[in-house]
């Protein structure tokens, strides 16, 4: 074996050890990164699981190459502004049956276009703002919550992709229209965002026939007035005695003629 074969062999084993060594830091350093509670595995990009972890918050030290999150089966209230911001790897979001009440209106900025699945359902979830899921391309499961169902949860189911799903699975636990309470949102064939507008016009077209009555009122009162002292004035003067001529009137009267 000559000089040559002998460092190219040599130069292999090394760089074989070198990219040991490199994997094993940087899987080292993926573990390390790991939340308090949850579990970090190497399975088509980084998968942190951290369901059943007894969680009231969502982690805020998730490693930012993070593609799977399960955060399914905890305590968390609610789903901070901004929370994911720099998860720019996520493809799939599970936080159902959590008590999620409240959804801040950027809770999704930063992963809206590489998001993928997004599992919301099983939560407490009645209404939220009319832009959290806008631009959002996952695959949205929002059912088994006790939905509101007005103008503003028909402006976030039409601003998602695909919104037929989303909306077949809504059901409204209360809404603006009581006789849609308890039925699927996609049964609900009224235009929501106009009742606000239809009941303004017709509380001011109550108000205006009110107004309208009160006037009618006074001019009729006015004028059945003015006709009662109208006919008292009249028999008051015809009560009065007709005037008498006086005797001296009577006799210049004579002498005239």
């Amino acid at each position: 074996m000559n000089l040559v074969d002998l460092w190219l062999i040599r130069s292999l084993s090394m760089c074989l050890l070198l990219q040991s060594f490199v994997l094993m830091i940087l899987c080292f350093h993926s573990a390390s990164m790991c939340p308090k509670g949850c579990l970090c595995s190497h399975a088509g990009g980084l998968n942190v699981s951290c369901s059943n972890a007894n969680l009231k918050e969502i982690p805020k030290d998730l490693p930012p190459d993070t593609s799977l999150l399960y955060l399914d089966s905890n305590q968390i209230t609610s789903i901070p502004n901004e929370i994911f911001k720099d998860l720019h790897q996520l493809k799939v979001l599970n936080l159902s049956k959590n008590i999620i009440g409240f959804v801040d209106e950027r809770a999704f900025k930063g992963v809206a276009g590489t998001l993928q699945t997004l599992d919301l359902s099983d939560n407490q979830i009645k209404t939220v703002h009319k832009n959290a899921f806008s631009n959002l391309k996952a695959k949205a499961q929002i059912g088994n919550n006790p939905w509101h169902c007005d103008c503003t949860l028909q402006q976030v189911l039409k601003s998602m992709v695909s919104n037929h799903e989303p909306a077949n699975s809504v059901i409204c636990k209360t809404s603006v229209l009581e006789e849609h309470a308890g039925r699927p949102f996609l049964k609900a064939d009224a235009d929501l965002c106009n009742l606000p507008k239809k009941t303004t016009d017709y509380a001011m077209l109550v108000t205006m026939f009110g107004w309208f009555t009160m006037v009618i009122s006074y001019v009729v009162y006015y004028v059945r007035q003015n006709q009662e002292d109208t006919r008292r004035h009249l028999e008051y003067l015809k009560s009065l005695p007709s005037k008498q001529i006086k005797p001296d009137e009577a006799d210049d009267i004579s002498t005239v003629v």
